[in-house]
Protein backbone atom coordinates (compact mmCIF):
# COMPACT_ATOMS: atom_id res chain seq x y z
CA UNK A 1 0.00 0.00 0.00
CA UNK A 2 1.21 3.51 -0.86
CA UNK A 3 1.82 5.23 2.73
CA UNK A 4 1.94 8.87 2.17
CA UNK A 5 1.12 12.34 4.04
CA UNK A 6 -0.84 14.59 1.41
CA UNK A 7 -0.14 17.85 1.56
CA UNK A 8 -3.41 18.46 2.93
CA UNK A 9 -2.20 16.28 5.56
CA UNK A 10 -4.36 13.64 5.36
CA UNK A 11 -3.54 10.10 5.64
CA UNK A 12 -4.82 8.25 3.06
CA UNK A 13 -3.24 4.49 2.91
CA UNK A 14 -5.79 2.37 0.03
CA UNK A 15 -6.01 -1.59 -0.49
CA UNK A 16 -7.60 -3.85 -3.26
CA UNK A 17 -8.66 -6.86 -1.76
CA UNK A 18 -8.88 -9.66 -4.51
CA UNK A 19 -10.91 -13.32 -4.01
CA UNK A 20 -10.62 -15.85 -6.39
CA UNK A 21 -12.75 -18.96 -6.55
CA UNK A 22 -10.04 -21.72 -7.48
CA UNK A 23 -12.57 -24.35 -6.60
CA UNK A 24 -15.09 -26.48 -9.42
CA UNK A 25 -18.41 -25.28 -7.45
CA UNK A 26 -19.95 -22.03 -7.72
CA UNK A 27 -19.29 -18.97 -4.10
CA UNK A 28 -21.10 -16.78 -2.41
CA UNK A 29 -19.81 -14.03 -1.61
CA UNK A 30 -21.47 -11.14 1.04
CA UNK A 31 -19.26 -8.00 0.86
CA UNK A 32 -20.44 -5.82 3.48
CA UNK A 33 -20.29 -1.93 3.51
CA UNK A 34 -17.93 -0.99 6.24
CA UNK A 35 -17.71 2.65 7.68
CA UNK A 36 -16.46 2.87 11.01
CA UNK A 37 -14.78 5.80 12.71
CA UNK A 38 -12.53 6.13 15.68
CA UNK A 39 -10.96 9.04 17.49
CA UNK A 40 -7.34 8.97 19.33
CA UNK A 41 -6.42 9.81 22.52
CA UNK A 42 -5.87 14.10 22.54
CA UNK A 43 -2.86 13.55 25.06
CA UNK A 44 -0.37 11.46 22.27
CA UNK A 45 -1.49 13.57 19.37
CA UNK A 46 0.83 17.17 18.30
CA UNK A 47 -2.70 19.02 17.81
CA UNK A 48 -5.00 16.97 20.07
CA UNK A 49 -7.43 14.14 18.53
CA UNK A 50 -7.70 12.74 15.25
CA UNK A 51 -10.13 10.58 13.65
CA UNK A 52 -9.29 7.39 11.57
CA UNK A 53 -11.93 6.36 8.83
CA UNK A 54 -11.95 2.75 7.49
CA UNK A 55 -14.00 2.21 4.53
CA UNK A 56 -15.19 -0.23 2.00
CA UNK A 57 -17.05 0.04 -1.41
CA UNK A 58 -18.45 -2.20 -4.05
CA UNK A 59 -20.52 -3.99 -1.17
CA UNK A 60 -23.14 -6.64 -2.11
CA UNK A 61 -23.92 -9.95 -2.98
CA UNK A 62 -21.71 -11.92 -5.75
CA UNK A 63 -21.62 -15.50 -7.56
CA UNK A 64 -18.42 -16.22 -8.18
CA UNK A 65 -18.12 -19.03 -10.66
CA UNK A 66 -15.05 -21.53 -10.47
CA UNK A 67 -11.65 -19.74 -11.81
CA UNK A 68 -13.32 -15.92 -11.51
CA UNK A 69 -11.97 -13.20 -9.43
CA UNK A 70 -13.88 -9.90 -7.45
CA UNK A 71 -12.15 -7.52 -6.05
CA UNK A 72 -13.05 -4.15 -3.80
CA UNK A 73 -11.12 -1.49 -2.63
CA UNK A 74 -10.96 -0.31 1.20
CA UNK A 75 -9.17 2.64 2.61
CA UNK A 76 -7.48 4.15 6.14
CA UNK A 77 -7.75 7.63 5.89
CA UNK A 78 -7.05 9.96 9.04
CA UNK A 79 -7.74 13.39 10.02
CA UNK A 80 -6.92 16.53 12.38
CA UNK A 81 -10.49 17.58 14.30
CA UNK A 82 -10.26 20.56 12.44
CA UNK A 83 -10.08 19.18 8.91
CA UNK A 84 -13.20 18.16 6.63
CA UNK A 85 -13.42 14.36 5.56
CA UNK A 86 -12.76 14.00 2.21
CA UNK A 87 -14.15 11.69 -0.50
CA UNK A 88 -12.04 9.12 -1.57
CA UNK A 89 -12.47 7.29 -4.86
CA UNK A 90 -10.69 3.58 -3.95
CA UNK A 91 -10.59 3.19 -7.63
CA UNK A 92 -8.69 6.23 -8.33
CA UNK A 93 -6.27 5.67 -5.88
CA UNK A 94 -5.75 2.27 -6.72
CA UNK A 95 -5.07 3.04 -10.26
CA UNK A 96 -2.84 6.09 -8.79
CA UNK A 97 -0.80 3.18 -6.74
CA UNK A 98 0.08 1.46 -9.81
CA UNK A 99 1.09 4.05 -12.27
CA UNK A 100 3.74 5.10 -9.40
CA UNK A 101 4.75 1.45 -8.94
CA UNK A 102 4.84 1.29 -12.52
CA UNK A 103 7.21 4.58 -12.92
CA UNK A 104 9.99 3.21 -10.62
CA UNK A 105 9.31 -0.79 -12.17
CA UNK A 106 10.17 1.49 -15.14
CA UNK A 107 13.20 2.46 -14.57
CA UNK A 108 16.74 1.21 -13.05
CA UNK A 109 16.02 -2.46 -14.77
CA UNK A 110 17.89 -4.99 -13.82
CA UNK A 111 18.64 -7.94 -15.66
CA UNK A 112 20.09 -11.10 -14.95
CA UNK A 113 19.75 -15.05 -15.61
CA UNK A 114 18.37 -14.90 -11.93
CA UNK A 115 14.38 -14.60 -11.91
CA UNK A 116 15.31 -14.32 -7.71
CA UNK A 117 17.96 -11.52 -7.90
CA UNK A 118 15.54 -10.03 -10.41
CA UNK A 119 12.48 -10.24 -8.42
CA UNK A 120 14.24 -8.79 -5.11
CA UNK A 121 15.80 -5.86 -7.11
CA UNK A 122 12.75 -4.90 -8.21
CA UNK A 123 10.45 -5.02 -4.68
CA UNK A 124 13.48 -3.39 -2.91
CA UNK A 125 12.96 -0.20 -5.61
CA UNK A 126 9.55 -0.50 -4.26
CA UNK A 127 10.30 -0.49 -0.55
CA UNK A 128 13.06 2.48 -0.80
CA UNK A 129 10.69 4.75 -2.78
CA UNK A 130 7.65 4.48 -1.08
CA UNK A 131 8.73 5.93 2.38
CA UNK A 132 8.09 9.19 1.79
CA UNK A 133 6.07 11.82 3.45
CA UNK A 134 5.43 15.31 2.76
CA UNK A 135 5.89 17.20 6.53
CA UNK A 136 5.96 21.04 7.18
CA UNK A 137 9.50 21.13 6.47
CA UNK A 138 8.66 19.47 3.49
CA UNK A 139 9.44 15.84 1.62
CA UNK A 140 11.06 13.52 4.55
CA UNK A 141 12.12 10.03 3.42
CA UNK A 142 11.70 7.69 7.03
CA UNK A 143 12.74 4.33 7.63
CA UNK A 144 9.16 3.35 8.34
CA UNK A 145 8.21 0.20 10.20
CA UNK A 146 5.23 1.75 12.53
CA UNK A 147 7.52 3.79 14.58
CA UNK A 148 9.70 5.97 12.40
CA UNK A 149 7.63 8.64 10.06
CA UNK A 150 8.10 12.49 9.66
CA UNK A 151 11.91 12.22 10.58
CA UNK A 152 15.60 11.33 9.05
CA UNK A 153 18.98 9.90 10.38
CA UNK A 154 22.09 10.40 9.43
CA UNK A 155 22.61 7.11 8.73
CA UNK A 156 19.25 5.66 7.19
CA UNK A 157 18.49 8.73 4.93
CA UNK A 158 21.96 10.10 4.25
CA UNK A 159 24.21 7.56 4.45
CA UNK A 160 22.15 4.71 2.87
CA UNK A 161 19.17 5.58 0.64
CA UNK A 162 19.84 9.09 -0.77
CA UNK A 163 22.99 8.13 -2.49
CA UNK A 164 20.71 5.28 -4.42
CA UNK A 165 18.22 7.53 -5.27
CA UNK A 166 19.37 9.49 -8.43
CA UNK A 167 19.75 6.24 -9.94
CA UNK A 168 16.43 5.11 -9.87
CA UNK A 169 15.69 8.34 -11.00
CA UNK A 170 12.26 9.35 -8.76
CA UNK A 171 11.66 12.95 -8.64
CA UNK A 172 10.25 12.81 -5.53
CA UNK A 173 12.89 10.86 -3.73
CA UNK A 174 15.35 13.54 -5.52
CA UNK A 175 13.27 16.31 -3.78
CA UNK A 176 13.51 14.56 -0.27
CA UNK A 177 17.02 13.77 -0.65
CA UNK A 178 18.21 17.22 -1.58
CA UNK A 179 15.47 17.88 1.34
CA UNK A 180 17.38 16.05 3.80
CA UNK A 181 20.83 17.69 3.57
CA UNK A 182 19.01 21.15 3.80
CA UNK A 183 17.61 20.05 7.02
CA UNK A 184 20.93 18.85 8.18
CA UNK A 185 22.36 21.63 7.01
CA UNK A 186 21.22 23.82 9.56
CA UNK A 187 23.10 22.64 12.20
CA UNK A 188 26.00 23.51 10.85
CA UNK A 189 28.57 25.55 13.81
CA UNK A 190 30.93 27.28 14.78
CA UNK A 191 31.42 25.95 18.03
CA UNK A 192 32.40 22.07 16.71
CA UNK A 193 28.96 20.58 18.10
CA UNK A 194 28.11 17.33 16.20
CA UNK A 195 25.82 16.80 13.63
CA UNK A 196 22.31 15.75 14.93
CA UNK A 197 21.72 11.69 14.76
CA UNK A 198 18.11 12.79 13.87
CA UNK A 199 15.82 15.07 12.82
CA UNK A 200 12.17 14.59 13.54
CA UNK A 201 8.94 16.13 14.36
CA UNK A 202 8.21 16.91 10.61
CA UNK A 203 11.80 19.15 10.48
CA UNK A 204 10.62 20.65 13.45
CA UNK A 205 13.48 19.21 16.31
CA UNK A 206 16.70 17.21 16.43
CA UNK A 207 17.53 13.67 18.39
CA UNK A 208 20.03 11.63 19.11
CA UNK A 209 21.20 9.06 22.07
CA UNK A 210 24.09 7.79 21.91
CA UNK A 211 26.00 11.48 21.28
CA UNK A 212 27.85 11.76 18.42
CA UNK A 213 27.71 8.69 16.38
CA UNK A 214 29.77 9.28 13.47
CA UNK A 215 27.18 11.19 12.27
CA UNK A 216 29.23 14.11 10.46
CA UNK A 217 31.15 10.92 8.38
CA UNK A 218 27.95 9.29 7.39
CA UNK A 219 25.91 12.63 6.10
CA UNK A 220 29.21 13.77 4.42
CA UNK A 221 29.32 10.94 2.33
CA UNK A 222 26.12 10.19 1.61
CA UNK A 223 25.74 13.88 0.24
CA UNK A 224 28.77 13.69 -1.92
CA UNK A 225 28.03 10.59 -3.26
CA UNK A 226 24.43 11.83 -3.95
CA UNK A 227 25.62 14.90 -5.51
CA UNK A 228 27.93 14.06 -7.82
CA UNK A 229 24.72 11.28 -8.88
CA UNK A 230 22.55 13.42 -9.09
CA UNK A 231 24.70 15.28 -11.51
CA UNK A 232 23.11 18.93 -10.93
CA UNK A 233 25.61 21.52 -10.64
CA UNK A 234 23.42 23.64 -9.07
CA UNK A 235 22.50 20.82 -6.13
CA UNK A 236 26.04 19.98 -5.81
CA UNK A 237 27.03 23.86 -5.00
CA UNK A 238 24.23 24.02 -2.13
CA UNK A 239 25.29 21.14 -0.50
CA UNK A 240 29.43 22.14 -1.06
CA UNK A 241 29.30 23.75 2.70
CA UNK A 242 27.60 20.99 4.24
CA UNK A 243 30.14 18.43 2.77
CA UNK A 244 33.47 20.99 3.44
CA UNK A 245 31.93 21.77 7.20
CA UNK A 246 31.22 17.64 7.88
CA UNK A 247 34.70 16.85 6.69
CA UNK A 248 36.54 19.30 8.84
CA UNK A 249 34.32 18.15 11.74
CA UNK A 250 35.90 14.58 11.14
CA UNK A 251 39.15 16.12 11.03
CA UNK A 252 38.99 17.64 14.02
CA UNK A 253 38.15 14.61 15.76
CA UNK A 254 41.20 12.18 14.76
CA UNK A 255 43.46 10.93 17.55
CA UNK A 256 46.45 10.55 17.60
CA UNK A 257 46.74 7.69 15.36
CA UNK A 258 45.05 9.74 12.59
CA UNK A 259 41.52 8.34 12.91
CA UNK A 260 38.21 9.40 13.70
CA UNK A 261 36.60 9.58 17.39
CA UNK A 262 32.90 9.38 18.57
CA UNK A 263 30.72 8.48 21.10
CA UNK A 264 29.12 5.82 19.53
CA UNK A 265 28.15 4.01 15.69
CA UNK A 266 25.18 3.54 14.13
CA UNK A 267 23.86 1.13 16.79
CA UNK A 268 23.85 3.37 19.35
CA UNK A 269 25.75 1.39 22.59
CA UNK A 270 23.99 -1.78 21.42
CA UNK A 271 27.48 -3.65 21.06
CA UNK A 272 30.82 -1.77 22.49
CA UNK A 273 32.43 0.68 19.63
CA UNK A 274 35.59 1.92 21.40
CA UNK A 275 37.20 5.27 21.18
CA UNK A 276 37.59 5.32 17.46
CA UNK A 277 35.30 2.35 15.39
CA UNK A 278 36.32 1.16 12.06
CA UNK A 279 32.59 2.15 10.32
CA UNK A 280 33.14 6.15 10.83
CA UNK A 281 36.74 6.68 9.61
CA UNK A 282 35.83 4.21 6.22
CA UNK A 283 32.95 6.50 5.53
CA UNK A 284 35.43 9.65 6.54
CA UNK A 285 37.59 7.99 3.89
CA UNK A 286 35.06 7.64 1.04
CA UNK A 287 33.72 10.80 1.99
CA UNK A 288 37.43 13.01 1.27
CA UNK A 289 37.61 10.54 -2.25
CA UNK A 290 34.24 11.81 -3.68
CA UNK A 291 34.43 15.82 -2.23
CA UNK A 292 37.64 15.48 -4.02
CA UNK A 293 35.77 14.40 -7.47
CA UNK A 294 33.46 17.36 -6.42
CA UNK A 295 35.64 19.41 -5.79
CA UNK A 296 37.17 19.53 -9.20
CA UNK A 297 33.92 20.01 -11.27
CA UNK A 298 32.78 22.60 -9.24
CA UNK A 299 36.07 24.62 -9.73
CA UNK A 300 37.55 24.70 -6.13
CA UNK A 301 41.10 24.84 -7.26
CA UNK A 302 43.66 22.68 -6.96
CA UNK A 303 44.81 22.85 -4.01
CA UNK A 304 40.99 21.51 -2.38
CA UNK A 305 40.91 18.91 -4.75
CA UNK A 306 44.67 18.16 -3.17
CA UNK A 307 44.19 18.69 -0.01
CA UNK A 308 40.83 15.69 0.50
CA UNK A 309 43.19 13.40 -2.12
CA UNK A 310 46.11 13.35 0.42
CA UNK A 311 44.42 13.31 3.48
CA UNK A 312 42.27 10.51 2.05
CA UNK A 313 45.76 8.75 0.88
CA UNK A 314 46.88 9.19 4.44
CA UNK A 315 43.74 7.92 6.28
CA UNK A 316 43.64 4.36 4.32
CA UNK A 317 47.10 3.59 5.71
CA UNK A 318 45.67 5.15 9.22
CA UNK A 319 42.88 2.52 8.98
CA UNK A 320 45.14 0.13 7.89
CA UNK A 321 47.88 0.54 11.19
CA UNK A 322 44.99 1.69 13.80
CA UNK A 323 42.75 -1.71 12.97
CA UNK A 324 44.79 -4.17 11.44
CA UNK A 325 43.81 -7.41 13.42
CA UNK A 326 44.20 -10.96 13.68
CA UNK A 327 40.83 -11.87 15.59
CA UNK A 328 39.53 -15.52 16.13
CA UNK A 329 42.13 -16.16 13.51
CA UNK A 330 41.09 -14.40 10.67
CA UNK A 331 43.62 -11.63 9.10
CA UNK A 332 40.95 -9.00 9.14
CA UNK A 333 40.46 -5.60 11.54
CA UNK A 334 39.29 -5.10 14.88
CA UNK A 335 36.72 -3.41 14.84
CA UNK A 336 37.75 -1.09 17.60
CA UNK A 337 40.69 -0.97 19.72
CA UNK A 338 41.55 -4.44 21.86
CA UNK A 339 38.17 -5.38 19.93
CA UNK A 340 39.27 -9.46 19.99
CA UNK A 341 35.67 -10.45 18.79
CA UNK A 342 34.41 -10.83 15.12
CA UNK A 343 31.85 -8.19 14.10
CA UNK A 344 29.98 -8.03 11.11
CA UNK A 345 31.12 -4.09 10.40
CA UNK A 346 35.06 -5.41 9.66
CA UNK A 347 33.14 -5.60 5.45
CA UNK A 348 33.34 -1.48 5.95
CA UNK A 349 36.64 -1.33 4.41
CA UNK A 350 35.91 -3.63 1.16
CA UNK A 351 32.81 -1.26 0.22
CA UNK A 352 35.45 1.18 -0.23
CA UNK A 353 37.59 -0.39 -2.27
CA UNK A 354 39.97 -1.30 0.52
CA UNK A 355 41.29 -4.80 -0.04
CA UNK A 356 44.87 -4.80 1.65
CA UNK A 357 42.84 -7.44 4.17
CA UNK A 358 40.17 -8.22 1.66
CA UNK A 359 41.29 -12.48 1.75
CA UNK A 360 40.75 -12.36 5.79
CA UNK A 361 38.16 -10.36 5.96
CA UNK A 362 35.54 -12.28 3.62
CA UNK A 363 36.99 -15.74 5.11
CA UNK A 364 35.87 -14.37 8.67
CA UNK A 365 32.64 -12.80 7.21
CA UNK A 366 31.23 -15.88 5.72
CA UNK A 367 32.72 -18.35 8.64
CA UNK A 368 29.72 -19.78 10.80
CA UNK A 369 31.11 -17.77 13.60
CA UNK A 370 29.41 -15.15 11.57
CA UNK A 371 27.39 -16.29 8.88
CA UNK A 372 23.88 -17.67 9.67
CA UNK A 373 20.56 -18.44 6.99
CA UNK A 374 19.62 -14.55 7.98
CA UNK A 375 22.97 -13.25 6.69
CA UNK A 376 25.41 -12.12 9.06
CA UNK A 377 25.70 -11.75 13.36
CA UNK A 378 26.46 -8.45 14.62
CA UNK A 379 28.62 -9.84 16.69
CA UNK A 380 29.71 -13.34 16.68
CA UNK A 381 28.47 -15.66 19.88
CA UNK A 382 25.35 -13.59 19.86
CA UNK A 383 21.52 -14.51 17.85
CA UNK A 384 21.53 -10.75 16.94
CA UNK A 385 21.58 -9.77 13.06
CA UNK A 386 20.89 -6.51 11.55
CA UNK A 387 20.19 -6.76 7.36
CA UNK A 388 22.22 -3.42 7.24
CA UNK A 389 25.54 -4.74 7.42
CA UNK A 390 25.28 -7.82 5.56
CA UNK A 391 23.83 -5.66 2.42
CA UNK A 392 26.99 -3.72 3.03
CA UNK A 393 28.90 -6.84 2.97
CA UNK A 394 27.87 -8.36 0.34
CA UNK A 395 28.44 -5.14 -1.76
CA UNK A 396 31.93 -4.97 -0.59
CA UNK A 397 32.48 -8.51 -1.46
CA UNK A 398 31.67 -7.41 -5.06
CA UNK A 399 33.51 -4.58 -5.07
CA UNK A 400 37.09 -6.32 -4.27
CA UNK A 401 36.76 -9.33 -7.01
CA UNK A 402 35.40 -11.80 -4.89
CA UNK A 403 32.71 -12.54 -7.34
CA UNK A 404 31.67 -16.29 -6.77
CA UNK A 405 31.50 -16.02 -3.41
CA UNK A 406 29.70 -12.97 -3.26
CA UNK A 407 26.98 -14.56 -5.58
CA UNK A 408 26.81 -17.91 -3.61
CA UNK A 409 26.01 -15.63 -0.92
CA UNK A 410 23.53 -13.27 -2.36
CA UNK A 411 21.43 -15.76 -3.47
CA UNK A 412 20.61 -17.26 -0.75
CA UNK A 413 19.70 -14.36 1.04
CA UNK A 414 17.84 -13.05 -1.52
CA UNK A 415 16.06 -16.35 -1.61
CA UNK A 416 15.63 -16.10 2.30
CA UNK A 417 14.01 -12.84 2.15
CA UNK A 418 12.26 -13.04 -1.00
CA UNK A 419 10.33 -16.63 -0.55
CA UNK A 420 11.09 -17.35 3.03
CA UNK A 421 9.20 -16.49 5.95
CA UNK A 422 9.33 -12.89 6.58
CA UNK A 423 8.75 -11.19 2.66
CA UNK A 424 9.71 -9.75 0.55
CA UNK A 425 12.16 -7.00 2.06
CA UNK A 426 15.15 -6.53 3.34
CA UNK A 427 14.58 -6.29 6.74
CA UNK A 428 16.02 -4.16 9.92
CA UNK A 429 17.36 -6.11 12.92
CA UNK A 430 16.35 -9.02 15.36
CA UNK A 431 15.51 -9.89 17.63
CA UNK A 432 15.27 -5.88 17.86
CA UNK A 433 11.98 -4.83 15.95
CA UNK A 434 11.13 -8.36 14.89
CA UNK A 435 12.57 -7.71 11.21
CA UNK A 436 10.76 -4.81 10.38
CA UNK A 437 10.75 -3.91 6.91
CA UNK A 438 12.72 -0.27 6.95
CA UNK A 439 12.45 1.33 3.73
CA UNK A 440 16.37 2.00 3.45
CA UNK A 441 17.48 -1.35 4.09
CA UNK A 442 16.23 -1.97 0.41
CA UNK A 443 17.99 0.82 -1.15
CA UNK A 444 21.31 -0.99 0.11
CA UNK A 445 19.91 -3.68 -1.81
CA UNK A 446 19.85 -1.69 -4.29
CA UNK A 447 23.06 -0.75 -4.56
CA UNK A 448 24.74 -4.35 -3.97
CA UNK A 449 24.14 -4.40 -7.82
CA UNK A 450 24.51 -0.89 -8.65
CA UNK A 451 28.02 -0.32 -6.79
CA UNK A 452 29.15 -4.10 -6.22
CA UNK A 453 28.38 -6.37 -9.03
CA UNK A 454 28.45 -3.43 -11.68
CA UNK A 455 30.74 -1.17 -10.14
CA UNK A 456 29.69 2.62 -10.70
CA UNK A 457 31.31 4.58 -8.79
CA UNK A 458 30.49 8.41 -9.19
CA UNK A 459 33.50 10.42 -10.15
CA UNK A 460 32.00 13.97 -11.70
CA UNK A 461 28.49 15.20 -11.92
CA UNK A 462 28.89 13.22 -15.62
CA UNK A 463 31.57 10.63 -15.49
CA UNK A 464 31.52 7.60 -13.24
CA UNK A 465 34.25 4.49 -12.88
CA UNK A 466 32.88 1.04 -13.86
CA UNK A 467 33.89 -2.25 -12.42
CA UNK A 468 31.53 -5.11 -14.24
CA UNK A 469 31.70 -8.45 -11.76
CA UNK A 470 30.14 -10.71 -14.42
CA UNK A 471 29.51 -13.88 -12.49
CA UNK A 472 31.09 -17.23 -14.14
CA UNK A 473 27.92 -18.77 -14.49
CA UNK A 474 26.63 -15.46 -16.65
CA UNK A 475 26.63 -14.79 -20.00
CA UNK A 476 24.99 -11.40 -19.82
CA UNK A 477 23.77 -8.70 -17.37
CA UNK A 478 22.48 -5.38 -17.93
CA UNK A 479 21.01 -2.11 -16.30
CA UNK A 480 17.81 -0.67 -18.74
CA UNK A 481 17.09 3.07 -17.72
CA UNK A 482 19.81 4.21 -15.72
CA UNK A 483 18.61 8.21 -14.40
CA UNK A 484 22.12 8.83 -12.54
CA UNK A 485 24.54 11.85 -13.86
CA UNK A 486 21.95 13.77 -15.48
CA UNK A 487 21.42 11.21 -17.85
CA UNK A 488 19.30 8.31 -18.94
CA UNK A 489 21.44 5.29 -20.20
CA UNK A 490 21.62 1.52 -20.40
CA UNK A 491 24.61 -0.71 -19.29
CA UNK A 492 25.01 -4.02 -20.94
CA UNK A 493 28.15 -6.27 -20.13
CA UNK A 494 28.33 -9.65 -22.34
CA UNK A 495 30.72 -12.52 -22.02
CA UNK A 496 32.52 -13.02 -25.35
CA UNK A 497 34.80 -15.66 -24.15
CA UNK A 498 36.47 -16.81 -20.42
CA UNK A 499 37.07 -13.84 -18.57
CA UNK A 500 36.33 -11.10 -21.93
CA UNK A 501 33.43 -9.12 -21.38
CA UNK A 502 32.11 -6.41 -23.80
CA UNK A 503 30.48 -3.48 -22.13
CA UNK A 504 27.92 -1.43 -24.09
CA UNK A 505 26.62 1.66 -22.94
CA UNK A 506 23.51 3.41 -24.81
CA UNK A 507 22.31 6.70 -24.36
CA UNK A 508 18.95 8.08 -26.47
CA UNK A 509 19.29 5.07 -29.02
CA UNK A 510 22.87 5.73 -29.54
CA UNK A 511 26.18 3.23 -28.20
CA UNK A 512 28.32 5.93 -26.65
CA UNK A 513 30.87 3.47 -25.31
CA UNK A 514 31.31 -0.24 -26.77
CA UNK A 515 34.68 -2.06 -25.27
CA UNK A 516 36.13 -5.22 -24.86
CA UNK A 517 38.22 -5.77 -21.19
CA UNK A 518 39.03 -8.61 -19.05
CA UNK A 519 36.33 -8.84 -15.95
CA UNK A 520 37.44 -6.71 -13.05
CA UNK A 521 38.90 -4.43 -14.72
CA UNK A 522 37.94 -0.43 -14.15
CA UNK A 523 36.83 1.97 -16.89
CA UNK A 524 36.10 5.50 -16.91
CA UNK A 525 32.90 6.87 -18.49
CA UNK A 526 31.91 10.20 -19.65
CA UNK A 527 27.92 10.51 -19.95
Amino acid sequence: MLLRYLKSLIYNSVAELRFTNTGKEKVNLEIPEIHSVLTTDPSRGVEGSYTIHLQTWNSGYVVLSPGKSYSFPASISAYKSSEKVQTIDGIVEMNKRKELVAEWMNNLVLETPEPVLNEMFAFSKIRACESIYETKSGPMHGPGGEAYYAAIWANDQAEYVDPYFPFVGYSYGNASALNSFRLFSKYINDEGKPMPSSIIAEGLDHFGVAGDRGDGAMVAYGAARYALARGSKAEAEELWPLIEWCLEFCRQKLNDKGVVTSDSDELENRFPSGEANLCTSSLYYDALLSAAYLAEDLGKGTTVVKKYREQAAQMEKNIDSYFASTVEGFDTYAYYEGNDILRSWICIPLVMGIDKRASGTIDALFSPRLWTENGLLTQAGTNTFWDRSTLYALRGVFTVGEIEKAMTFLKRYSVTRLLGSHVPYAVEAWPEGNQRHLSAESGLYGRIFTEGMFGIRPTGLHSFSLTPRLPEEWDRMAFRKIKAFGADFDIIVERVKGEIIRIRIEKAGKIILNKKIKSGTTILCNI
